[in-house]
């Protein structure tokens, strides 16, 4: 006799936010679903013709694929996720899933999310990290295990309960993980919540060789950046007004950290730029906007990654 598993997921596909329910007959619906995301699954279930309804903020609708805007950023989505490997690494008593793409004797780069979790935005980081000159292989470690915040609630609620000692344990592992598997050197970086904690590695993960942050810094409780041991290259939106975070005063404070340290470092302030001024999809984008910061600079997005790929190239080939 079949089976009928019935399953219950959130989804946010572009600006909308959605509860699929996924049917499947004669087949484990969590063992179909176990090594993609949500978006992949939405993906398969669209390009196999399966049916699902979404329930939507106040209403109830049905997905077709006649929705070709979403539905093609979520084909060339899971298209992107297809490039990663997903491996688990160790660390005490625990384990954690991490993401891996790029060649494998390349200088590896380990690559923090930002508040939401390991989502789009920071895959496509990944993505095109490891297609810079000369070649990097990121990996990006799931500090959340598993979870993403699909609004800016959600999102703070992850990070206010995220172990940040914790974090950089995982950071290490990390580390330690592309050292053990071909990378002979390693850096680390990150944007927002991932900017502080990389600039926290620099402190407290004594295998780093450099380091760049984008638009975050640590507390005290968690690092000083007075006590950096590895090169750290910072950059921060003027208009960025998260302040004591990624203000400009708050990157004029880690410069002068940075200063006592000793250690070689660059922080650079773009003008007319907010926060997450790097985030470049156009899911980001409408997202960044949603939260009132600034629109898009590509000037500064694409003078933001040539120094970003000068410092690596410098520290890490």
């Amino acid at each position: 006799m079949a089976h009928i598993f019935l399953k219950i997921y959130r989804a946010q596909i572009h600006t909308h936010r959605y509860v699929v329910v996924f049917v499947s007959f004669g087949v484990d619906s969590e063992e179909f679903l176990s090594s993609q995301d949500t978006k992949t699954m939405l993906s398969t279930l669209v390009s196999s013709s399966s049916r699902f309804f979404s329930s939507s903020i106040g209403k109830t609708s049905s997905l077709y694929r006649s929705s070709i805007p979403s539905f093609s950023r979520l084909s060339v989505r899971s298209m992107a996720d297809s490039a990663f490997r997903k491996i688990q690494i160790q660390r005490d008593d625990t384990t954690f899933d991490a993401y891996v793409v790029g060649k494998d004797d390349a200088p590896g780069i380990v690559v923090i999310q930002e508040w939401w979790g390991v989502d789009f935005e920071i895959k496509n980081h990944a993505i095109k990290i490891s297609q810079l000159e000369p070649g990097f292989k990121a990996l990006i470690p799931d500090l959340y295990r598993g979870k993403v915040g699909l609004d800016t609630a959600e999102a703070q609620h992850l990070m206010d309960g995220l172990d940040w000692p914790g974090a950089i344990k995982d950071i290490r592992a990390s580390v330690n993980w592309l050292k053990s598997n071909g990378s002979k050197k390693v850096g680390v970086t990150g944007m927002c919540m991932g900017g502080a904690l990389a600039i926290a590695s620099s402190v407290l993960v004594p295998e780093v060789d450099a380091v760049v942050g984008f638009y975050g810094t640590p507390s005290s409780e968690l690092a000083d950046p007075a006590q950096a041991k590895a090169p750290i290259q910072a950059h921060f939106g003027e208009l960025d007004n998260f302040v004591g975070f990624s203000d400009v005063t708050a990157a004029k404070n880690l410069e002068e950290k940075l200063k006592a340290s000793g250690v070689a470092h660059e922080v650079h302030i773009y003008p007319g730029n907010g926060h997450a001024f790097l985030n470049r999809s156009p899911e980001g984008v409408s997202r960044r906007k949603s939260m009132g910061l600034s629109d898009e600079d590509e000037a500064a997005v694409e003078l933001a990654w040539s120094r970003f790929t000068s410092w690596m190239k410098q520290y890490l080939a």
